[in-house]
C-alpha cells in the first residue's frame, strides 16, 4: 500500500521517485503525508466567512493570510435602549440596539498578531488597530502558557479552557446595529510569523532540507486547512520545483533551484542495453517529450494588494506551444511575485521535458534523489529524480533544470474598491442654553449639547453628566456631527436695530465635510441660518466657503432671541460657535445641577478620554426677552408717561396687526430707578406703561438726579433683561 501510493507521490513531487521512495518510507512518513484523506487540500477559492460548524478543522497559518475562523463561544444578544433627538425641530426617539460577546478560533498554531478585520465586507478593525464599531477586542496568540479569558471564565463559572495551542480572539459587547443585529461574517488578517516569506521547514518541521534552501520565494502566506500534508505539498509543487525523498524514517525536501557553485559532476556512465538487448550509445538514453505538453500561462493566487481576494497573473509574451493551463497556488503573494513565478514556469516548461538515464557502477549517497549535478558531455544542470538498483548497476533518472530562475517583471493587481479605513476621530463637545424657539413646551429648559468630530468617519458618542466626578448617563447617543467651531475673526458690537448686509465674519469649523447654505430675507424671517456665537444668537444670509473648514458669513442679523446685550458687547476671535440645527441634543434638566460649573461629557470610539464642556446656563430659555421701543411722554403738568412694547419667548416673527403672545402666566413689569440689583425705588405694573407724576418726579430729582429709569418684564420663571426708559433730570 505505502509503496504504491508513495510512488504516485514521487511522480507528483518532482518526478517519479519510483521504487526507492516506496521501499524506504516508514510508517511515520506515510502517516504524516496521508492522514486526514477525507479533507480536501488547499486551493484558491473565494473568501469564506466565519462559521460555527462542529467538526470543522482549525487551519494552521503561515506568514500573512486572510482567514475566516470558527466561533467557539458566544452569548445571547444583549438589548440596550438609547434615546436620541429632541433637539431643535427634531422629535425625541427611542431606539433599541443589540450587542453580543463571542470568541473565534483562528489558527491551530501560534500567531504573532492580527491586522485588519472585515465584517460583511466592511472594515471592522483598521490598519491602526481601531475598531469601527463599539465593543472591545482581545487576542490570544495560541502559545502554551496563555491563560483563560476572564469573560469566558465568568460565563462558565471559572472552568473555561485556555485553548492553549490555539490562537483565538474574543469580542466583548460588540455592537451589532451595523450588521442587522446579528453576528456578522468575519474574516481576519493574520500575521502568523515574523519572517517575510514562508519556508518549507515551517510547513514540514520534521523534514530535512539538505541544500539549506527552505524559503519559498515570493510566498507571503499559506494556510494548511486540515487536509493531508501531501495535499499541501502538491499545492506548492504546482509552482515551486520541490523534490521529495524518503529514507527509513526521514523525509528530505529539495528545492531544485540552480546552485551558483560547487555542482558535482557525475562519473561516466556504463554501457546500457535497451529493452531489445541493443547497445545504446555511451550508456545513456536521452529523451525529449512531445511539445504538446501543457504549458503554464497564468497563476491564480490570493492577492495581498486586493485584500487577499483571488487574483490572476499571466506570463510575459506570447503563449508557448502546446496546451495552456492556469496554475492554482493557494498562497498569499504580491502581484509582482506571482507573475515572476508563473513567468519562470512558462519559460522553463520545455526544459522539464528533457530527461536522461544514467548508469553508475556503485551506489554513492552524493548522487541520491533530489541532488543537483552536471553530466559529462552534456550541457546544463540536471536533477536526479530517482535511483534504481539492477544487476547491471545503479540506474539514475535525471531531469533537465532550466537555466533561468530569476526574471524581473512588472505586475498590476487590477482595480478594487478597498473598504474605507479612516481613523476613529475623537469627539468635540459644546454645551449651552438657547432661547426658546416656540416649539414644544415653554416650561422646558433649553439646555443643549452639540457633538462633532474632526473627520467624517465618526461613529457617534454617548452623552453623560459629570456629577462630582461620576459620569451619569443621559441615555442620549448621536451619530450626527453638529456644525461647531471657532470664530476666526472678531465680531464688533452692534445695536441690533437693523439688518447689516455689509457685515461679515469668518468661522473655522471643527472638521471637513460640512456645508452651509445661503438664504433670503424671507428665510431669515422664518428663523433660517441661526448660529450661536458665544452666547449671542445671530442669523446670516450668505455663506461662502474659503477652505475645507473655513467659511465667510455675511449679511448679519444680531442679538436674536433676546441676546441683544451680548450683541452690544461684541466678541473676540476664538470664541465658540455652533450652528443651530436638528443635530443638537436636548439635555434633561432633571439630571442637571445648573450652577455655572456643570460639566457635560461625550464618549465615542475615538475617545481615549471623555470630551468635556461646561454648561454656561443663564436662564435665557425661561426668561422673557427684554421689552423694546421705550417711550417717554411729558404732559403739560409735568407728569411722565413711560411706555414700552413687550415681547414673548419664542416669538421670532413680528406679525403685523397681531399682538405678541404673552407666554408667561401673567403680564407684569417692574419699573425701577437706580441699580438694577438693588433699586432705590421700584413699582410693579400689569400694563406696558407707567406714569410718574410731577410731584414724585420732583422728589426723585432731589435725591436721584441722573439715575436710570428702567423696566423688566417679570416672567413665570424669572425677570427679563432691563431696558433703559429715561434718566431722572
Amino acid at each position: 500500500m505505502a509503496t504504491l501510493v508513495l510512488t504516485t507521490v514521487g511522480s507528483l513531487l518532482g518526478g517519479p521517485v519510483g521504487g526507492a521512495l516506496g521501499a524506504f518510507a516508514g510508517r511515520q512518513i506515510d502517516g504524516a503525508l496521508f492522514r486526514s484523506g477525507s479533507v480536501q487540500g488547499p486551493r484558491v477559492k473565494d473568501l469564506t466567512a466565519t462559521t460555527s460548524s462542529y467538526g470543522r478543522p482549525i487551519s494552521r497559518h503561515f506568514g500573512q493570510m486572510r482567514v475566516p475562523g470558527t466561533i467557539i463561544w458566544a452569548t445571547d444578544l444583549q438589548e440596550t435602549k438609547e434615546k436620541s433627538g429632541g433637539g431643535k425641530g427634531k422629535p425625541k426617539t427611542t431606539t433599541y440596539s443589540y450587542s453580543a460577546s463571542f470568541a473565534v478560533a483562528l489558527s491551530s498554531r501560534p500567531i504573532q498578531s492580527i491586522g485588519r478585520i472585515w465584517a460583511d465586507g466592511k472594515l471592522l478593525r483598521g490598519t491602526a488597530g481601531d475598531l469601527k464599531t463599539a465593543g472591545s477586542f482581545r487576542l490570544y496568540s495560541g502559545y502554551e502558557d496563555q491563560a483563560s479569558d476572564p469573560l469566558l471564565a465568568a460565563d462558565t463559572n471559572g472552568i473555561a479552557p485556555a485553548f492553549r495551542g490555539c490562537a483565538y480572539v474574543v469580542f466583548e459587547d460588540l455592537q451589532l446595529g451595523d450588521f442587522g443585529n446579528r453576528i456578522p461574517a468575519l474574516t481576519f488578517e493574520v500575521f502568523a510569523d515574523q519572517a517575510p516569506e514562508v519556508a518549507l521547514d515551517q510547513l514540514v518541521p520534521f523534514a530535512q532540507l539538505p541544500n539549506g534552501n527552505s524559503i519559498l520565494q515570493h510566498m507571503q502566506g499559506f494556510s494548511d486547512e486540515g487536509g493531508s500534508l501531501l495535499a499541501s505539498l502538491e499545492a506548492i509543487k504546482r509552482v515551486y520545483p520541490v523534490s521529495c525523498v524518503t529514507s527509513g524514517d526521514t523525509l528530505e525536501l529539495h528545492q531544485l533551484d540552480v546552485p551558483a557553485t560547487n555542482v558535482p559532476i557525475l562519473p561516466p556512465s556504463l554501457l546500457s542495453i535497451d529493452d531489445e538487448n541493443q547497445r545504446v550509445g555511451a550508456g545513456e538514453l536521452h529523451k525529449r517529450s512531445s511539445a504538446t505538453n501543457a504549458v503554464p500561462h497564468a497563476v491564480r493566487y490570493y492577492d495581498i494588494e486586493r485584500d487577499y481576494q483571488p487574483g490572476v497573473q499571466r506570463a510575459i509574451g506570447r503563449p508557448a506551444p502546446g496546451r495552456e493551463i492556469t496554475l492554482d497556488l493557494p498562497g498569499a503573494l504580491y502581484p509582482v511575485g506571482a507573475r515572476s513565478l508563473v513567468n519562470i514556469q512558462a519559460l522553463t516548461s520545455n526544459w522539464k521535458t528533457e530527461t536522461l538515464n544514467w548508469r553508475l557502477a556503485e551506489l554513492d549517497l552524493a548522487y541520491s534523489p533530489g541532488s543537483i549535478v552536471s553530466v559529462p558531455g552534456k550541457s546544463g544542470i540536471w536533477s536526479i529524480v530517482s535511483t534504481e538498483w539492477s544487476e547491471q548497476g545503479i540506474d539514475l533518472e535525471l531531469s533537465r533544470i532550466s537555466p533561468t530562475t530569476h526574471i524581473n517583471v512588472v505586475a498590476d493587481p487590477g482595480s478594487i474598491n478597498h473598504p474605507i479605513d479612516l481613523p476613529n476621530w475623537p469627539s468635540v463637545l459644546h454645551a449651552f442654553e438657547l432661547p426658546w424657539d416656540g416649539t414644544g413646551s415653554p416650561e422646558a429648559s433649553g439646555y443643549f449639547a452639540a457633538v462633532s468630530a474632526y473627520g467624517e468617519n465618526w461613529t457617534g458618542a454617548s452623552l453623560y453628566i459629570d456629577q462630582v466626578g461620576t459620569l451619569i448617563p443621559t441615555n442620549l447617543f448621536t451619530k450626527d456631527r453638529s456644525l461647531i467651531g471657532d470664530l476666526a475673526t472678531p465680531l464688533s458690537s452692534s445695536s441690533v436695530t437693523y439688518f447689516d448686509k455689509d457685515a461679515s465674519i469668518e468661522i473655522e469649523l471643527t472638521g471637513e465635510g460640512f456645508l452651509l447654505g445661503s438664504t433670503t430675507m424671507a428665510g431669515l424671517a422664518m428663523g433660517a441660518n441661526r448660529m450661536l456665537v458665544d452666547q449671542e444668537l445671530i442669523q446670516f444670509a450668505h455663506a461662502s466657503q474659503l477652505t475645507s473648514t473655513r467659511w465667510q458669513l455675511s449679511g448679519l442679523l444680531r442679538g436674536r432671541g433676546g441676546t441683544e446685550a451680548q450683541a452690544l458687547e461684541g466678541h473676540i476671535a476664538g470664541v465658540k460657535i455652533t450652528v443651530i440645527d436638528d443635530t443638537l441634543q436636548l439635555l434633561d434638566p432633571l439630571l442637571l445641577t445648573v450652577n455655572g460649573t456643570t460639566q457635560i461629557a461625550a464618549i465615542g470610539l475615538g475617545d481615549n478620554e471623555p470630551a468635556y464642556a461646561t454648561l454656561n446656563a443663564t436662564g435665557i430659555s425661561k426668561r422673557p426677552p427684554a421689552p423694546v421701543h421705550p417711550k417717554v411722554v411729558v404732559s403739560a403738568n409735568g407728569d411722565w408717561t413711560l411706555s414700552w412694547v413687550r415681547r414673548g419667548r419664542g416669538q421670532w416673527r413680528w406679525e403685523d396687526y397681531v399682538d405678541t403672545l404673552l407666554v408667561e402666566e401673567t403680564e407684569l413689569y417692574l419699573v425701577g430707578i437706580g441699580d438694577i440689583q438693588s433699586p432705590a425705588i421700584s413699582w410693579q405694573t400689569p400694563d406696558p406703561s407707567f406714569t410718574i407724576d410731577a410731584a414724585t418726579l420732583s422728589s426723585l430729582s432731589a435725591q436721584q438726579a441722573g439715575a436710570n429709569v428702567w423696566v423688566q418684564q417679570l416672567g413665570t420663571y424669572g425677570p427679563s433683561q432691563s431696558i433703559l426708559l429715561a434718566q431722572i433730570p
